[in-house]
């Protein structure tokens, strides 16, 4: 740590100059850094994603089109999906995970500021390694030396769908290179959701402030508790699945193949096994978040604290024993079909418990629509839409009807978009001030969310009717018979309006954090502890590890009540105001923090290629280059278990040589 003295005896927190610029971003175990690189990171595939979606919207417009042939289309099929669900929705999900769970739960950083580093680059390594199958992909059968012919078959995408079906996914169906991509892709993006799921528990049940028990914990935290478990008793069952694919497809092995005694419906069991527990990770950050903008721009406390914290966590408890309704269409039994339908209607209850809580957060408050809040009206209305009709598809005959058709298409865009998406752009304006030091521009945020909302609207309310038409999905043309032209370009006319929000919000947000207001000290008149602090965050988060002495503590040191239990501000609530600004600013005492390191970086760097080594073994590099991949890795962790977790600090006269009692710093073991 550097400090600089200053008049009262205060000092200053600053870093070296070797620890700001470019490579400072590499390097760092700042979990707050770490976050906004998640945000960014995120959102670069958003755009990829979207621009996939826009593509097959082109291709969907018209009957008979020709835009995009079935394999061009059915690439783009498969990479949206892919992207949106684990490129995009869950490490933007992170991003609010890193940034502002220690923030919340009064902590300096996370437990393991590396390994939070660790799952970022692998984040992004496996990303990028995904991505450059458009590259170096190859679809059918070896060239067999014919480099004309060869050339022709690169630049694929994954083509055998999101979901990965056997055996289309295997080798015999979709030869050539891209599904290998695929499949190995995504367990390099698994490992760094698991490691991320590890360090959050860790964080949440160790270093929270004094004071703060489990029932006075933020609802955003409890919700990124829940998710943090699904990942971690989820995410094993998806990598068995992908690691028997990759021995079928690479090395021989017949776990799917039928005609050998393997099982292509044990394929789906596992990824649905993973994938309906997948649908609440998507789902409950949104949900913690809009449990955080209700009560700020209600004037109110959370109506039933208590009931939506228990009902986040029987949602994930819950979400373990619904994932055959996915599968009613494949041959399961009458008796798996009944009890799958029930389990499903039984899931809709603790949803319904969180729906009544924030209508009855809402009622009888001073509602503010400030974009947050509008966001979040947005996805509480998106997602109930959502959900009655999710509900249709625990009906056996009826799924049976509409599992096949824009139906689905519909529902889980207005569960996951409408709800995870409404819910993830509410918190990207609830904290813009906290991230920035800025206040947004509230008349671009309106716009982007009535363009947004009209737009959403548009695409996925008539794929409703589509379905129930006979729109069928997963394929790339349509007869002019079947009457279906005009809603389908109705349908791409929204997902381009949809566009259009899009870019409204990256202008916002581009302009205002250069140039918008300074941002107040506590903007919202918040209630939780991330807003006790400066705004942007200081490195250290907390010039003073806080004391909770109950839940929404920031809210009850401003605020009293009258006679008829209305809230009266306090008459030294500004005072307190000042001073947390002051002290925030100024720490009173030494801090110490992680010591930045390269490792990170480079055990991401040799992901893929370990991944690339098994693609390509039968080439003389392959081998080699995996190998070269495996060393990095190894040596990194050598490296780093033997570089110091903190930097050389300069001893200060002028403070006690101890840092306060608690006031200690994740370190990796």
């Amino acid at each position: 740590m550097a400090t600089t003295a200053t008049p009262g005896s205060r000092t200053i927190f600053r870093r070296p100059a070797s620890h700001t610029g470019f490579w400072s971003w590499i390097t760092t175990a700042d979990h707050k850094k770490i976050g906004i690189m998640y945000g960014y990171t995120a959102f670069t595939f958003f755009i990829l994603g979207g621009l996939e979606a826009l593509l097959i919207r082109i291709q969907l417009a018209q009957p008979d089109s020709a835009f995009l042939s079935a394999s061009e289309y059915n690439a783009m099929f498969t990479m949206h999906g892919t992207t949106m669900i684990f490129l995009f929705v869950m490490p933007v999900s992170a991003a609010f995970f890193n940034y502002l769970l220690p923030l919340m739960i009064g902590a300096r950083d996370v437990a393991f500021p590396r390994m939070n580093a660790v799952s970022f680059w692998i984040f992004v390594f496996g990303g990028v390694f995904l991505y450059t199958s458009f590259l170096f992909g190859t679809t059918g059968p070896p060239a067999g030396g014919n480099l004309a012919e060869a050339a022709s078959r690169l630049g694929s995408g994954p083509n055998g769908g999101w979901f990965g079906y056997a055996p289309n996914s295997g080798i015999r169906f979709s030869t050539g290179t891209v599904m290998d991509y695929w499949s190995i892709g995504l367990q390099i993006l698994g490992l760094s959701s698991l490691i991320s799921s590890i360090n959050f528990i860790v964080t949440i049940f160790n270093m929270r402030a004094k004071g703060m028990k489990l029932l006075r914990m933020p609802v955003f935290v409890w919700m990124t508790t829940v998710v943090a478990f699904l990942l971690l008793f989820s995410l094993p069952i998806i990598a068995v699945a992908l690691f028997m694919i990759t021995f079928d497809r690479s090395f021989g092995t017949l776990f799917f193949d039928p005609s050998m005694g393997g099982d292509p419906i044990l394929w789906q069991h596992f990824f649905w096994l993973f994938g309906h527990p997948e649908v609440y990770i998507l789902i409950l950050p949104a949900m913690g978040i809009v449990s955080e903008v209700l009560p700020t721009f209600s004037r109110k406390p959370l109506f039933g604290y208590p009931a939506v914290v228990f009902a986040g966590a029987a949602i994930g408890f819950m979400g373990f024993g619904v994932w055959a309704h996915h599968m009613f269409s494949s041959g399961v039994t009458p008796i798996t079909q009944a009890a799958f339908g029930l389990s499903t209607m039984a899931i809709a209850i603790p949803t319904g418990i969180k729906i009544f809580n924030w209508i009855g957060t809402i009622w009888g408050g001073k509602v503010k629509l400030n974009t947050p809040m509008l966001f979040s009206l947005g996805f509480v209305g998106m997602f109930v839409i959502g959900g009655l009709s999710g509900v249709t598809h625990s009906i056996v005959p009826a799924d049976w009807q509409q599992t096949d058709t824009y139906y689905i298409v519909a529902h889980f865009h207005y569960v996951l978009f409408g709800g995870a998406i409404f819910g993830l752009f509410s918190g990207l304006y609830y904290w813009f001030p906290k991230l920035t030091g800025r206040m947004y521009s509230e008349a671009l945020g309106k716009v982007h969310f009535w363009v947004f909302f009209i737009g959403f609207n548009l695409t996925f309310g008539p794929m409703h009717w589509l379905g129930l038409n006979g729109m069928v999905r997963r394929t790339w043309v349509y007869a002019e018979e079947t009457g279906l032209g005009p809603w389908n370009m109705a349908v791409t006319v929204g997902a381009f309006i949809i566009a259009l929000g899009v870019l409204i919000f990256m202008i916002n947000w581009s302009w205002s954090k250069r140039n918008g207001p300074i941002a107040p000290f506590d903007p919202w008149d918040a209630r939780t502890l991330e807003w006790t602090m400066p705004s942007p965050t200081p490195e250290y988060n907390f010039a003073v590890n806080p004391v909770v002495t109950s839940l929404d503590d920031f809210w009850h040191k401003k605020y009293t009540e009258d006679s008829d239990g209305r809230p009266v501000r306090r008459p030294e609530a500004a005072a307190l105001v000042a001073e947390l600004e002051e002290v925030g600013l100024n720490p009173p005492a030494p801090i110490h923090l992680p010591n930045p390191s390269y490792y990170p970086f480079m055990v991401g760097l040799g992901m893929p290629m370990i991944g690339y080594g098994v693609i390509y073994r039968g080439a003389a590099w392959g081998i080699p280059l995996g190998i070269v991949g495996a060393l990095i890795i190894i040596g990194s962790f050598i490296g780093w278990g033997v570089e110091p977790l903190e930097e050389p600090h300069e001893e200060h006269s002028d403070h006690a040589d101890e840092p306060e009692p608690g006031d200690d710093h994740g370190e990796d073991a």
